[in-house]
């Protein structure tokens, strides 16, 4: 988004349309949300948590206290305090969830999938970690150990989004492929962790995708060949 302004916009514009949907399906499942007053707006939270990803910052806490606070006052009034709006943010995890789904680009025949480690904490403490202990794992990039997760993206030639999973740091990279292409078509260009001749012919037989991974330094190039 070029401006504040227009970010909200777009946000506002998705929470007229998703709230009503939203809290329709939950009366429907019989369960009970309970509703508190809040000075800002479900677009108003999200806006603030959107911006941060296109900011420089990364702590969001000096991006709150010393931007945020500072230059946003005029746009939000009614900005709560560093902790009350912490409070707030996991109320937000869904919406942000469909409002990311909502802007994934189309697929043009030509897509490139990769993974990034989402570190946790430090090795150094990994046994002292609580957070995420039964959910996170210890995995190994082409760089280092960490303990976390991974996320798997799909990309178009434009660098549009077009799909993403999260899975534990010990997940072998392949296990998320078929679904993360199920919707696609045409050729996907992935990284060396994703080389198997198994996957490309199982995803060429299944979904007609031709799928390419750039062999590991251990392989000879004879014994990879991934094309139709």
């Amino acid at each position: 988004m070029s401006s504040l302004e227009e970010l909200f916009c777009d946000l506002d514009d998705f929470c007229l349309w998703f709230e009503p949907q939203w809290h329709s399906q939950l009366l429907s499942q019989e369960l009970k949300t309970r509703k508190r007053d809040r000075q800002l707006s479900l677009s108003e939270i999200m806006t603030i948590l959107v911006a941060f990803h296109q900011n420089h910052y990364r702590n969001f806490k000096h991006y709150y206290l010393d931007f945020v606070s500072v230059y946003w006052r005029d746009a939000f009034p009614q900005l709560p305090s560093y902790q009350r709006f912490v409070q707030w943010m996991p109320s937000t995890l869904i919406p942000l969830c469909v409002y990311l789904k909502r802007c994934f680009g189309k697929c043009t025949g030509i897509s490139f999938l990769d993974a990034t480690s989402i570190k946790v904490c430090h090795n150094r403490r990994i046994s002292n970690h609580r957070v995420f202990d039964e959910i996170a794992a210890r995995g190994k990039t082409s760089v280092d150990w960490f303990f976390g997760f991974k996320l798997h993206l799909v990309v178009n030639e434009r660098g549009e989004l077009l799909n993403l999973q999260i899975t534990p740091g010990n997940v072998d990279d392949r296990k998320p492929v078929p679904q993360l292409v199920q919707s696609l078509f045409g050729k996907i260009f992935a990284a060396r962790g994703y080389v198997s001749q198994s996957l490309a012919q199982k995803l060429l037989q299944e979904n007609g995708i031709e799928f390419f991974a750039k062999p590991r330094r251990n392989m000879k190039n004879s014994c990879f060949a991934l094309e139709r």
